[in-house]
């Protein structure tokens, strides 16, 4: 066996070396990489409001002028933004696909506006999301189908949504206010608002009122306000404990 106790200790040393410049560097080029209202990177919007950031790596984003991004947004890794069928079309005076203040879309999730989506403010959404304003027609059984004109319909989705991992959000879905969609669930037609929505296709399986509350109740408890004199600090204090529990 040909060892050298000198050469292992130099090779160990440099693994750690060679991993620590890895994971700086590609958090450098994170930062750089990521698409702000101050650092655009080539995209031309039609808005994209302060504090909102495209993470990087970024998905396919095309029709940017026709896409507006309120503020504080995040759109995470591998997210796909379209609007209009295809690049390089001009879709007339009026923006395609409207996101608003807050909205949260988590990785690998796709946003494709061949006509009008409207998503409202502070919606959060999981990761591998689909929302699409266009479906494939069939109707002429000789034809492909992928060659066949398809149809499209807006979708809206109203502020402060949550839509589960893996959602499937279908053209003219009209979805209210503060409504859940379940992970997985596939969506079309109207939901009412205070809603929750589940399966494929999904259907209504809770709602709310102001008299009769959540129907069927919910099966487990409301979680507890913060006592209104906790000071930021002294959660920050509370979070490093639990974290070194």
């Amino acid at each position: 066996m040909n060892w050298n106790a000198f050469s292992s200790r130099r090779r160990s040393a440099r693994g750690p070396l060679a991993h620590r410049v890895v994971q700086a560097g590609w958090r450098w080029v994170q930062r750089r990489g990521a698409v702000t209202a101050e650092q655009p990177g080539g995209h031309r919007f039609g808005a994209i409001g302060h504090g909102t950031k495209l993470t990087f790596p970024q998905g396919t984003v095309f029709g940017a002028p026709w896409i507006r991004l309120g503020a504080h947004c995040i759109i995470g890794e591998q997210v796909t933004l379209t609007a209009g069928l295809m690049p390089d079309l001009d879709l007339g005076p009026d923006p395609i696909l409207t996101i608003g203040h807050g909205v949260v879309i988590g990785r690998g999730s796709h946003v494709i506006a061949d006509t009008t989506v409207r998503i409202g403010g502070d919606v959060y959404m999981g990761p591998y999301v689909y929302i699409t304003s266009t479906n494939h027609s069939y109707d002429d059984p000789h034809e492909p189908i992928g060659k066949q004109w398809p149809r499209m319909e807006p979708v809206e989705i109203g502020s402060g949504c949550w839509i589960g991992t893996g959602a499937v959000i279908l053209p003219g879905a009209r979805i209210g206010r503060n409504v859940v969609v379940a992970a997985g669930a596939v969506v079309r037609g109207e939901v009412p608002d205070h809603a929750v929505v589940a399966g494929a296709p999904a259907r209504v399986v809770r709602t709310w009122d102001a008299e009769a509350g959540w129907q069927p109740p919910l099966r487990t408890p409301a979680p507890q306000p913060i006592p209104s004199d906790i000071t930021p600090e002294q959660l920050l204090a509370l979070a490093e404990l639990e974290e070194g529990a």
